[in-house]
């Protein structure tokens, strides 16, 4: 069995016991996180898909981390023109683990 969800404006198709990073969610290391925006639950003999989401539908997570991803260097420079900028930039992430998938 399997579901996709939407969190963070991303899809992601998880099955129990997969461990997923997502876009930060609040929540400290061992809570209970619910998903309820789910687009589809495909069982072996029956699937169900939302238009856009499934009523009733629910993906229960736990939540294993809260961290950053690795640094992304962003360099802009103008050439002849002595300009050059340099950033970093880490985006934040919550890594949950998939408890349970429910219609």
């Amino acid at each position: 069995m399997y579901a996709i969800i939407e969190t963070g404006g991303k899809q992601f198709r998880v099955a129990e016991g997969d461990e997923i990073r997502v876009e930060k969610l609040a929540g400290e290391v061992g809570d209970t996180i619910e998903f309820d925006r789910v687009l589809a639950v495909v069982n072996d003999e029956t699937s169900s898909f939302g238009s856009p989401l499934v009523d009733g539908a629910l993906v229960k997570a736990t939540v294993l981390e809260q961290g950053k991803a690795d640094k992304v260097i962003i360099f802009k420079y103008l050439p002849k023109k002595d300009h050059r900028k340099k950033k970093g930039h880490r985006q934040p992430y919550t890594a949950v683990r998939i408890e349970s998938i429910s219609l």
